[in-house]
């Protein structure tokens, strides 16, 4: 069964490359439409605004449970690659960009989520391994386009974005080649409207989704703001570029997915989202301190890359652990929905307020972790938690 996870995980990464694709040329983009950083903001909200729709309706209708998830995750990619071009070539200013973009969220929700659901059904005995494998390629996907930007592959940033646009539709047709996997639930086809509700009743579920909503508020609205941290703490002597250096703190997080991916084998999902949020919310909350010491200040957001998302695929693997077999794709798709509905708010906040506060502006992620960390504490008392990934 190892290739056709490799083969999942690889067109994961194809896929979510449409995700912060605009971001990668944003420079570009600002000046060429004139736009300020929190138009930049927009634009990423409008992302996940159509991430949240088209999550949302499935999740409560349990669509993602009835239908093959390799059919959803080729028309995803197929509708994402169309927007992706549009917003290149059809776009003249930030009101049809929004709109583009928007279309590119509600394909997400077709990727990120089932992307997941195929990897229980091929490896359902390792969720925190496989699952932190598939965050991994949303974080080499998210970091990409400021590689292929940094690297000055094309003069024309719609270059970057139709290559982007194509390695998605390679994506959706590499997991129409794999299919579904044999531990999955068989589909019926028919919608259960409102069914995914019942999870919540699930203790371990509700604290495994209050901690992933903190983890959310920080998540998204950092890597937002990452070329904009690290220009501030860029030098003369600093080498590279701010695209580089973007890539790399974004980038490091594939290795803390793996990190903890690993780690849950050890310590149970629980220990490992708790570290990982409560070292994250730490940097957050001291960075602004040590952003004026050279070369600190990218240590730090290359820290914070490294933890701000190795607890995510943990959270997605107690959840599909905790609810019944035939919701565990509604049931991460209600959880992606909720928490990207929370960055929306992180994201327009920070990227509004950043002007006025400088660097302080991050304090504004630490209540996140914070309230995370306290949802969470009973996967820590629970003995099952600790030992849900053990082989």
């Amino acid at each position: 069964m190892r290739l056709p996870i490799i083969l999942i995980v690889i067109a994961q990464f194809l896929g979510c490359t449409l995700w912060f694709s605009v971001n990668g040329v944003s420079v570009d983009l600002t000046t060429r439409w004139g736009l300020a950083s929190s138009d930049i903001g927009l634009l990423t909200s409008a992302v996940q605004a159509g991430f949240i729709i088209g999550t949302l309706s499935p999740a409560i209708s349990n669509v993602a449970d009835r239908f093959a998830a390799s059919y959803i995750f080729l028309c995803a990619s197929v509708l994402g690659c169309v927007a992706n071009l549009l917003f290149a070539y059809q776009a003249t200013g930030l009101t049809e960009g929004l709109i583009y973009r928007f279309i590119v969220g509600i394909s997400l929700a077709g990727i990120y989520p089932i992307g997941m659901k195929l990897i229980v059904s091929w490896s359902p005995n390792l969720p925190g391994v496989g699952l932190g494998l598939m965050v991994g390629m949303l974080i080499l996907g998210t970091a990409s386009p400021h590689l292929f930007s940094g690297l000055s592959l094309s003069a024309d940033w719609r270059v970057t974005l139709t290559f982007v646009s194509t390695l998605a539709m390679v994506g959706g047709l590499a997991v129409l080649f794999i299919g579904e996997g044999p531990f999955g639930v068989k589909q019926t086809g028919t919608i259960q409207w409102g069914s995914i509700f019942q999870s919540f009743k699930i203790k371990r579920f509700r604290a495994s989704e209050f901690g992933y909503f903190g983890h959310m508020w920080e998540l998204h609205a950092f890597w937002t703001m990452v070329p904009w941290l690290v220009a501030s703490a860029m030098t003369e002597s600093t080498p590279l570029d701010v695209s580089l250096w973007s890539f790399a703190v974004i980038g490091v997080g594939l290795l803390g997915a793996v990190w903890g991916g690993i780690k849950s084998q050890q310590w149970g999902s629980g220990r490992v989202a708790f570290v990982s949020l409560w070292i994250s919310g730490s940097v957050c909350l001291i960075y602004p301190l040590v952003e004026v010491v050279p070369g600190l200040a990218m240590f730090a957001l290359l820290v914070c890359g490294f933890f701000v998302i190795a607890d995510s695929a943990q959270f997605s693997a107690i959840s599909s652990k905790s609810c019944p077999a035939d919701m565990v794709g509604s049931a991460l798709a209600i959880q992606n929905s909720i928490g990207f509905l929370l960055s929306i708010g992180s994201i327009v906040i920070l990227t509004s307020w950043v002007d006025r506060f400088d660097t302080f502006v991050v304090w504004l992620l630490f209540p996140g972790p914070v309230l995370g960390l306290l949802a969470m504490r009973s996967l820590l008392l629970d003995p099952i938690a600790e030992t849900e990934n053990s082989v």
